[in-house]
């Protein structure tokens, strides 16, 4: 990022109203908590997390440690949650807080204690056992956003999803789950953009909702749901592929026989275990599938539509449209069996023959993807790139993808498992990682650092609105938003390495840079300069359209509470900033280039509210412009 956006904060000016939506790592030693102290001051958090450790640790009783493992949860005590690990503890706050932000969406005072009392498995266990938050679909429903009326048109309207899904970001108390439904959501591809269909944001609720279900469940469940929900049929065409025609040539459609396969379970090359192609003659990688097999998987997928089954009209009085209710975005598709194709199946060494009742070899097919030796080291590596570094090692791509084959108690595909091996292998959690100068660690994409940002500072909606837009244009705003993939292929592909960069010729990666140019760069820091400050101007916050009343206003805003307390202590404020969005990970030279762009601008504790206010949001400002904040490791 330029230096030039590291510079004193009387840049930052209140905007006229937009349009809508629009110190070192410390080191302290391994406390012995008593338990009292730790539940007072985890859920108070009245002082910075390095008070209230080491105000806490004085008492000499024992480390409260986690409850027994349920016999169930990602293996259990067999499975990674269980296993011996080289850092099974942190050694300071800044090994907590840079746990916190890989393994979910924010780290907090609170989080940043119980990681240390209970260790990073102990924390992990609790948060893979926690029960599912508040859904989207009730979240919709509850504001509104179901009602037929010509006026608001919300059966045609996409921008309700987007309020939903900012939502369910900023606000869900299980925030392990949501990071892994967001990252599950770049692999398992389907954009709000795409979704050509009656009330396309309940769709794409009851989608984020199946992810969200799925995330700490198993492989096999969410390859079924993926293929039978309404969003996929409608955005890669299972919807209305019916079986061939000999008198008109046509063909079962075969989109999504193609992606399931490329980009959802087994990719495009053969892959030995730790994820690394196979080779044959010369070196040559060997291609994972052919054309037949997309040809024949295509007839397994013909026939499914909507389940209308509980269907209820209304015709809106206007205009006089007929327009159907909403229950069949949360149903499953259901076969037409006079629609699906009857030929023979053969694909992937599996045969299914014709005469196989459509739903088994539905299932027949899936067992297929979901057990095929790629199908392991293929999710393991992207879950890997999504959670923890663009270029983990072989051996950690084996390790994880040895858990997707068996969770330590025989079951294949438990993906809380593989969620744990992810985060808890040694070379995640080891400090390897943050040599500088490594090629450890990933770009953060611009949604997360949004939304990092709203749970760290207490964003809220006064009244409830939520009513974050499409954040999608580089230019103006984030140039990201969830669910708003421009198409299947997610905002970056897996392998992409930017052109005449010192990545050429290294055999490493960069997946997120797909987004970063020279636009996107001056739009992301433009658009946080604002909106930390600012919040978000709502046009109507007291009602679920997007009509103005005359509660416009900036409905969405963050609280600074605490930041705003020791603003006057430049140095203590970027030692707070640090912990929590860093990770503790920004230089020496980065804390005092920003503290000293702070002091150029004096505030004390007799200084305005305003003034304070402004401090803070110039020092997030800089630190969200930080290289070392841009990279994650």
């Amino acid at each position: 990022m330029p230096h030039t956006e590291l510079e004193a904060p009387e840049r930052l000016r209140p905007a006229s109203p937009p349009t809508e939506g629009q110190p070192a790592r410390d080191r302290l030693p391994s406390p012995t908590l008593a338990a009292t102290a730790l539940a007072a001051s985890a859920l108070n958090a009245p002082a910075d997390t390095a008070t209230t450790v080491a105000a806490a640790a004085d008492t000499g009783a024992p480390v409260p440690r986690m409850n027994a493992l349920s016999a169930d949860t990602a293996g259990g005590s067999s499975g990674p949650l269980g296993a011996s690990r080289a850092y099974p503890m942190p050694a300071s706050n800044a090994d907590a807080s840079r746990f916190l932000l890989q393994a979910q969406l924010s780290a907090s005072d609170a989080e940043i204690v119980s990681v240390r009392v209970l260790g990073y498995a102990g924390w992990l266990g609790q948060q893979l056992s926690a029960p599912l938050g508040p859904t989207g679909w009730d979240w919709l429903n509850g504001r509104g956003y179901a009602a037929i009326d010509n006026a608001t048109r919300f059966y045609d309207a996409t921008y309700p999803a987007d309020y939903m899904l900012w939502n369910q970001l900023m606000t869900g108390p299980d925030g392990v789950r949501k990071r892994v439904a967001l990252a599950l959501s770049e692999i398992f591809v389907v954009s709000t953009n795409g979704m050509n269909v009656t009330w396309p944001s309940q769709v794409i609720a009851s989608w984020w909702d199946m992810l969200c279900r799925n995330a700490l469940g198993n492989f096999r469940q969410l390859l079924e749901d993926v293929t039978l929900h309404p969003a996929m049929g409608v955005y890669l065409n299972i919807r209305g592929s019916q079986k061939e025609n000999t008198a008109t040539g046509r063909q079962p459609d075969e989109n999504y026989a193609r992606e399931v396969m490329q980009l959802m379970t087994i990719g495009l090359v053969q892959l030995n275990p730790d994820g690394t192609p196979k080779t044959g003659t010369g070196g040559a990688t060997q291609d994972t599938y052919g054309q037949s097999d997309v040809t024949n998987l295509a007839r397994v997928f013909s026939g499914y539509d909507f389940d209308l089954s509980q269907n209820v009209n209304t015709v809106e009085p206007v205009q006089g449209r007929t327009i159907g209710n909403t229950t069949f975005a949360r149903l499953p598709m259901v076969l037409k069996p006079s629609l699906h194709s009857t030929m023979d199946v053969s694909f992937l060494g599996t045969s299914i023959p014709g005469a196989t009742e459509g739903n088994t070899a539905r299932r027949m097919a899936l067992d297929t993807l979901f057990n095929h030796a790629n199908t392991a080291p293929f999710f393991a590596k992207q879950m890997i790139q999504r959670l923890v570094t663009s270029n983990p090692s072989p051996a950690y791509v084996g390790r994880v993808a040895a858990v997707f084959a068996s969770n330590g108690q025989g079951t294949r595909g438990d993906i809380a498992a593989v969620v744990a091996a992810v985060l808890l292998d040694d070379e995640a959690r080891g400090p390897g990682g943050l040599a500088p100068g490594g090629s450890f660690g990933r770009l953060r994409e611009p949604m997360l650092r949004m939304v990092q940002w709203g749970r760290s500072f207490g964003l809220a909606s006064a009244r409830g609105s939520w009513k974050i837009a499409d954040q999608s244009n580089p230019a103006t705003q984030l140039g990201q938003s969830p669910l708003r993939s421009p198409s299947v292929f997610n905002f970056f592909r897996p392998g992409y390495v930017p052109p005449s960069s010192a990545l050429d010729g290294t055999g490493m990666v960069a997946p997120e840079f797909q987004l970063v140019n020279e636009s996107s760069v001056s739009g992301y820091l433009n658009f946080m300069q604002n909106t930390l400050l600012n919040g978000f101007y709502v046009n109507g916050p007291d009602v679920p359209g997007a009509q103005s009343t005359s509660a416009n206003g900036y409905d969405i805003t963050a609280s600074y509470q605490r930041e705003k307390e020791i603003s006057p202590d430049a140095a203590a404020l970027v030692a707070r900033i640090n912990l929590l969005m860093a990770g503790g990970q920004l230089s020496d030279a980065t804390v005092a280039l920003i503290v000293g762009a702070l002091n150029a601008t004096p505030v004390n504790a007799a200084s305005t509210a305003a003034a304070k206010l402004n401090r803070v949001c110039a020092a997030i400002l800089m630190v969200m412009a930080s290289a070392e904040y841009l990279v994650q490791k």
